[in-house]
């Protein structure tokens, strides 16, 4: 082998030497490239499931913020079948959830589950919307009943507030009338008298008191017989005498005498006489006429020794 076919074989050999070099370098650089492009995508993946699964989440969030602003109202409702459907729909969007945090890569498994999940978070809003539309409408017919009570408490206390006037009215006429019926005396008298029957100036010689006074006629009380009771109190305070008892405000009361005279609607004059059984001193008497049920006068007598 001359000297020029040996540069030409070993040029040849240290060409073929640099080609498999560089095909060689070429391959290594390839497949970094290579896994370098997987390692992004794979990177890529992973971010945009990490990055669907986050928004899917604070929807879900947000659905559940809305359903437990109104979860207190649930009264309204006349059945829990919106809740109990609320409630099945949210725990199949945990599970959902809870599978895909597991879950590093987007795939086509994974991208199914986003898929599901988006539509169970469809249903959870529907269900959600047409509760809280339930909820206000209750609400609404709830405060319509509200002001329909409250109107008809008022009516019933303006109600309430005109028969407790007309009563008070109905008292007043009744008491009116009651009064109208009363009879009404003048001139009424106190004297003592002795045993001659003369008036008696010295009380303490007395041996008879006597009661006169004029009943005016009253043409709205019915006639007929009619009993005219007094007391007489003395200085002391003590009734004299024991004529019996009579009604005033339902109470039994005691008199000193009394006498039944009968009326006519005229003007008649009535004289009561009770003889003396206890000694009497001077002062101030008092004198009291009674008649169905009233007591038509009371008066200060001051009586001498």
């Amino acid at each position: 082998m001359n000297k020029n076919q040996k540069i030409i074989v070993y040029g040849g050999a240290g060409v073929l030497v640099a080609l498999i070099a560089l095909i060689v370098v070429l391959i290594i650089s390839n497949s970094a490239r290579t896994a370098q492009v997987n390692d992004a995508r794979a990177q890529a993946d992973s971010l945009l499931l990490a990055n669907d699964r986050l928004l899917l989440t604070n929807e879900f969030n947000q659905l559940n913020a809305d359903f437990s602003q109104y979860e207190d109202q649930q009264v309204y409702l006349k059945n829990d079948s919106l809740v109990q459907q609320y409630n099945e729909a949210r725990l199949k969007v945990e599970g959902l959830l809870q599978e895909l945090s597991a879950e590093k890569r987007s795939n086509d498994a994974n991208r199914a589950k986003i898929k599901k999940l988006e539509g169970e978070i469809a249903t959870l809003k529907g269900i959600v919307k047409h509760y809280l539309e339930e909820i206000k409408r209750l609400g609404e017919e709830n405060e319509g009943l509200k002001q329909e009570i409250q109107q008809v408490t008022q009516r019933n206390e303006q109600l309430a507030t005109q028969v407790s006037v007309a009563t008070r009215n109905n008292e007043q006429l009744t008491q009116t009338v009651k009064l109208a019926k009363k009879l009404n005396i003048t001139g009424l008298s106190f004297h003592a008298y002795n045993k001659k029957g003369k008036v008696e100036k010295n009380i303490t010689k007395a041996r008879q008191l006597g009661v006169s006074f004029i009943v005016s006629p009253n043409n709205t009380t019915s006639p007929g017989m009619k009993d005219f009771h007094i007391r007489i109190l003395s200085p002391e305070g003590s009734l004299l005498g024991n004529g019996g008892t009579f009604k005033l405000d339902g109470q039994s009361v005691q008199s000193t005498a009394h006498r039944t005279v009968e009326y006519a609607n005229d003007e008649i004059s009535v004289s009561v006489y009770w003889d003396v059984n206890t000694t009497l001193t001077p002062g101030d008497y008092t004198v009291e006429v009674f008649c169905d049920g009233y007591r038509l006068a009371s008066r200060h007598f001051t009586m001498k020794k």
